[in-house]
């Protein structure tokens, strides 16, 4: 690879970095897929579950021994803990997507608790040449993961909420996290992880420098009154101009631990 080409994909990585304040999760702190819209549970004959405290969110969440790879960070740093009101989408039907790229709960939750993974890096073999070692060194998944608990149905209405806005900001919208305008060029949705009474997997494809595409994979799903947001980026996809997977394992992870 050129040194033209690295140094483009480091600034187009760096530039995601900036607009994305979802993806510096895991550099500290402590230590398939079921049917989209054809896999909900009809929950409008049964009543509104009861909504967890903090106390059992926290319970409930992540921890170290529950991965089977990666590093989990339980005290996630305030510069990953973005607030709902430091994020604003332009088109207020787009506020659910604006909130859930940077992990940020959707609507007025009861408790939120949030958690942050990084996977492992996969080492380059020795005598790889350096700029390929360094497109390696980004090849990592990093995840942050919100739980919201609702009142009287709120948790069913998220969902119903994020569906409307998949549907209407479908060509892209735009919005601000913490003072950085982010413009988004496309969203779409497929089918949901296994695990929840309903989910659903979004990939929101994000503006970055020198008209690179960086995609955020976001996966929202429900069990019970709790909501469980995993927005997921991976700089060496970004990179490389390639897509990278949600890594499902850490859905798995937190969706049996709240079932």
């Amino acid at each position: 690879m050129r040194t033209t080409a690295v140094r483009r994909s480091a600034l187009a990585a760096s530039a995601a970095a900036l607009a994305l304040l979802v993806t510096a999760c895991g550099g500290s702190g402590d230590s398939d897929s079921g049917k989209g819209d054809e896999g909900k549970a009809d929950s409008s004959a049964a009543p509104a579950a009861k909504a967890l405290t903090a106390a059992e969110l926290e319970k409930a969440a992540l921890v170290q021994a529950d991965m089977k790879d990666g590093k989990v960070v339980t005290k996630v740093p305030a510069t990953d803990d973005l607030s709902a009101d430091k994020v604003k989408a332009d088109d207020e039907a787009c506020q659910p997507l604006a909130n859930l790229q940077v992990a940020a709960p959707v609507g007025s939750p009861a408790a939120t608790v949030k958690r942050s993974w990084t996977g492992e890096a996969k080492k380059p073999a020795e005598g790889t040449d350096p700029a390929e070692a360094l497109l390696a060194g980004l090849d990592v998944d990093k995840v942050l993961v919100t739980l919201a608990s609702y009142e009287d149905g709120g948790a069913e209405q998220v969902m119903k909420d994020v569906d409307a806005a998949v549907e209407k900001c479908a060509k892209g919208f735009t919005s601000a996290a913490a003072g950085e305008k982010i413009e988004f060029l496309k969203v779409a949705k497929t089918e949901g992880p296994k695990g929840a009474d309903e989910s659903v997997e979004i990939t929101v494809t994000m503006a970055a420098d020198e008209g690179v595409e960086a995609p955020v994979k976001i996966v929202v799903a429900r069990t019970g009154a709790t909501v469980t947001g995993f927005s997921a980026v991976n700089f060496g996809a970004i990179a490389a101009g390639e897509e990278a997977p949600f890594p499902t394992q850490i859905s798995d992870a937190q969706l049996a631990k709240l079932g």
